[in-house]
């Protein structure tokens, strides 16, 4: 019954922090104690199996949210009339994708090695957080952008930069991209829409390459325990998706 608890909390742990302008990454590093408390029962291996779960819960409650965008999305040649309809495609999503992508493979060992720590973590969500402020400043500012769909090719790079700062842990993923957004003059809206929506491709492909790795971690002892928390974590995500894009 702990367990069941404790997949519960952490579920909401990564639910609200996934898509919230705050690390999941970082939050999870300072509870992730609490999974460990549950050694004796659960390994380490299923531990980090676990947290694989709990984002595809996430991601679940993405693609629900954004159903009809990603429909759209996968449609690359529609038209209304004989005009060509503006809006946002998949090169918007691969151009955002690049730079965090390219670094991120340059320096994978670096980041596992050097920056998973609670100190780390801690720079991580102060920098991001002072990123934040200046981006409300800059809000206050002329917005250019006020749809998804008049979102530019550079402005989705320039965006994807951004996104860059969140191979820090500590430093969120959605703070960093929605940050980067307003900063050029997209809307807050805009900018999380396009942020959780780049968001699927990213934790889809890395969920389904390590959950092929520790398939034979899911036995009849620890499927109770993953279910509670992807289902805690997809009702969260919902929550935080539904709130940060309204």
């Amino acid at each position: 019954m702990k367990e069941i608890f404790i997949a519960f909390i952490l579920g909401i742990v990564e639910g609200l922090t996934e898509f919230a302008p705050i690390s999941f990454t970082g939050h999870m590093i300072i509870v992730d104690d609490l999974l460990l408390q549950s050694k004796k029962t659960f390994s380490t291996e299923i531990a980090n199996t676990f947290k694989i779960v709990i984002q595809l819960g996430s991601i679940l409650a993405v693609v629900i949210v954004f159903k009809d965008r990603m429909k759209l999305l996968l449609n690359l040649n529609q038209k209304t009339g004989y005009k060509s309809v503006k809006r946002l495609t998949i090169r918007h999503i691969v151009i955002g994708l690049l730079p965090a992508g390219v670094l991120g493979i340059l320096f994978d060992d670096y980041i596992d090695e050097y920056l998973f720590s609670v100190e780390t973590v801690i720079v991580g969500l102060v920098f991001g957080a002072i990123l934040m402020i200046i981006a409300d400043w800059k809000s206050k500012r002329m917005i250019k952008t006020n749809s998804i769909d008049q979102l530019t090719l550079n402005q989705a790079f320039i965006i994807g930069v951004f996104q860059c700062f969140a191979l820090w842990p500590g430093f969120s993923r959605s703070g960093s991209t929605i940050s980067g957004g307003v900063i050029l003059g997209v809307s807050h809206r805009a900018a999380a829409d396009f942020t959780f929506i780049m968001a699927v491709p990213i934790m889809l492909g890395a969920s389904t390459i390590s959950l092929v790795d520790n398939w034979q971690y899911f036995t009849l002892d620890t499927v109770p325990f993953f279910i509670c928390g992807f289902v805690s974590a997809f009702v969260f995500a919902l929550i935080s998706i539904k709130f940060f894009s309204s």
